[in-house]
């Protein structure tokens, strides 16, 4: 089976600040037809209102074959340019599940403080959470590094693990993990990514943030 890309075109960054977000729903069933997918879809909107810097999206829907992941990761990082790789689904225990293995097998680096956080907050809202699997990684090739992140599958635990928890008045309780992105991107060269803070506020040490003019 073959990846499903559904933007219509590439084009180049239309400005320097611009990042270039990859998102890769990974599922047998969806990537078929038999049931619509859902990951990209509840991601574009979400970055749509946590986002108040230029972006670019570029998705990808596919089934859970191992080679086929890691070939979609290293060609969204390597090929189209991605300062960042979301992917939904695959990370559970069955023996179809094999995101975390093919995230890896084309990593430079892992960064498993991403996904200790999402499982810490996952299970705050269902016990099954603990047989959650997601990894984070860098990959880095000469002139360029990107950030892979394996989601959960689900628009809602999505939403859930990317923003953290709130209190009734949306006050931050828990920081959800997209509150360290934009520093991490920073740090490996891609560029500067400002937040909506109403939805994330993006955390950074004050030597690092810019002074708006």
């Amino acid at each position: 089976m073959s990846a499903k890309n559904t933007n219509t075109k590439n084009t180049k960054r239309s400005h320097p600040d611009e990042i270039w977000i990859g998102l890769v729903s990974i599922s047998d069933r969806a990537s078929s037809g038999v049931y619509q997918d859902e990951g990209i879809p509840a991601l574009q909107t979400w970055f749509g209102k946590a986002l108040s810097s230029p972006w670019h999206m570029e998705s990808r829907l596919i089934p859970d074959e191992k080679e086929l992941i890691s070939k979609t990761i290293v060609e969204l990082i390597d090929e189209v340019g991605c300062d960042l790789v979301l992917t939904t689904g695959g990370t559970g225990p069955s023996r179809r599940d094999v995101t975390p293995e093919a995230t890896l097998a084309i990593a430079s680096r892992e960064m498993p403080g991403f996904a200790e956080q999402m499982r810490q907050i996952s299970l705050k809202f269902v016990a099954t959470a603990i047989l959650s699997r997601q990894v984070a990684a860098l990959r880095e090739i000469d002139d360029h590094a990107a950030l892979i992140i394996n989601l959960p599958g689900q628009p809602k635990a999505i939403q859930e693990t990317l923003e953290g928890l709130k209190d009734a008045d949306g006050k931050s309780i828990v920081p959800g993990i997209f509150a360290a992105v934009p520093y991490c991107i920073d740090l490996i060269g891609g560029p500067y990514v400002e937040t909506n803070e109403t939805v994330i506020k993006a955390f950074r040490p004050k030597s690092a943030i810019r002074v708006k003019n």
